[in-house]
């Protein structure tokens, strides 16, 4: 028997747990651990951030659903991880495995600007479920006195989609309250130039959004640095300075602390390296998906950014690795897989929406890739109102990705998995 551990319960780590649970018979043991209760639809945060959607509606408590779909479940956190002795560390107790799955999400990583996050700073931020519910708070208080609004991503911010999307939603928002005359907003991005996202290359993004901030006339202010933050202003690295009531920023990431500190296991900002199977290239057992993978960047920026890994590019992860350690154990045929990493986004303005496409994320060695498109339209939010109840269902079924969305992707053109040759061959699996 194989024990399977998966580390972290979010949009890599569930539906690992579920992929690898049906991947897997019974024999095998498959075991979930989380330091969060739930699980929390993140992508809907900006919405909770600005009052539009409530917390409960896009979480699920993990130990009742968890269980009953064969995946044992602990609720606690990981404070150290022992590749070689292939084991991890809770608060009060250390478990062996055969394979670990890291799919922990990032650490925000505040102190990388003075004055920046809701705790211990002047900011507010819609990456995890307690700082949407401190934005939403003082959200309530801003409406009663409302001012200039700052949105924007720090230095080294690597997923952009949710500040566009908090900037349009607000405006939406002020607008439909009757305040939007009193509220000046200012965008501020460390991309190149406003619709970058952190992939670049992305056809007519640029003049898509640029042309949506200036009908709403939100200024943009691109390709610049936020060096610090006080109480009441954002200040560049260029000397100017602007004014605010209400600042939602985006922050860099990192890997949490227990990957930090694991010799030779991440990078030193806690990022996972990966072979194209999503592999660790020096433990076999090790494996992860998601936010905590080290992707480098596509291109080089004046301002240092990251990739974006957004939830489609995890699922795919998810199948790939599965999949890789079905065969490992061999419980399948055939040869690994690798993921083909394709960038989809729904991105909700209120009054309309906008989706982007990339595909795949990464171009080839001359910069091209099969497409890359942004569309927008009423439609687009629509979709990802109807993608967030059909994700929770899952998600509380115990369902992977079911087969009419692998054949829908399919028929889109998007295929979710390459065949993969690997030189070396894995360690033999304990049973």
């Amino acid at each position: 028997m194989a024990r399977v551990v998966v580390i972290g319960a979010g949009l890599g780590g569930l539906p690992a747990a579920y992929e690898l649970r049906h991947k897997l018979p019974r024999q095998h043991q498959v075991t979930l651990i989380s330091n969060q209760p739930k699980f929390t639809f993140v992508p809907s945060l900006p919405w909770v951030g600005l009052g539009l959607r409530s917390l409960d509606r896009i979480q699920l408590e993990l130990a009742k659903i968890v269980p009953q779909h064969g995946i044992e479940f602990i609720h606690d956190a990981v404070v150290a991880i022992d590749p070689e002795a292939k084991q991890v560390t809770l608060k009060d107790r250390t478990l062996d495995y055969d394979y670990v799955v890291i799919a922990t999400g990032p650490e925000l990583a505040l102190d990388a600007i003075p004055g920046l996050g809701p705790e211990g700073g002047y900011t507010q931020s819609v990456c995890n479920p307690h700082h949407a519910e401190l934005a939403r708070a003082a959200w309530e208080q801003f409406l009663q006195d409302p001012g200039p609004i700052v949105v924007g991503a720090a230095p080294g911010a690597s997923c952009f989609g949710p500040a566009y999307e908090f900037a349009l939603l607000a405006n939406h928002t002020l607008k439909r309250k009757g305040l939007r005359d009193q509220v000046p907003i200012t965008f501020v991005t460390s991309e190149p130039y406003a619709g970058h996202l952190g992939i670049g290359g992305m056809a007519n993004s640029r003049w898509l959004i640029r042309a949506m901030l200036a009908d709403r006339h939100i200024d943009v202010m691109d390709n610049v640095a936020i060096s610090h933050i006080e109480p009441d202003s954002v200040h560049l690295a260029d000397g100017r300075s602007l004014p605010f009531k209400y600042a939602m920023i985006l922050p860099p990431f990192r890997g949490p602390r227990f990957l930090r500190e694991a010799a030779g296991l991440s990078d030193p900002k806690g990022f996972i390296p990966v072979q194209p199977t999503y592999r660790h290239p020096h433990y076999d057992s090790v494996f992860a998906v998601g936010v905590i993978t080290q992707l480098k960047p596509i291109e080089a920026t004046p301002i240092p950014i990251g990739v974006p890994k957004v939830g489609q590019m995890t699922e795919e992860m998810v199948m790939s690795v599965a999949h890789n350690i079905a065969l490992d154990l061999g419980v399948i045929t055939g040869q690994p897989i690798r993921p083909t990493l394709q960038a989809i986004c729904f991105a909700d303005f209120g009054d309309t929406g906008a989706l982007f496409l990339a595909d795949p994320l990464l171009p080839d060695a001359a910069g091209h890739r099969r497409r890359a498109f942004t569309t927008k339209g009423i439609w687009v939010s629509w979709a990802k109102t109807a993608f967030e109840k059909y994700f929770m269902d899952k998600m509380r079924m115990g369902m992977t990705m079911p087969w009419f969305e692998r054949i829908g992707l399919q028929m889109l053109g998007l295929p979710l998995v390459e065949p993969y040759q690997v030189e070396q061959s894995p360690l033999a699996p304990s049973v």
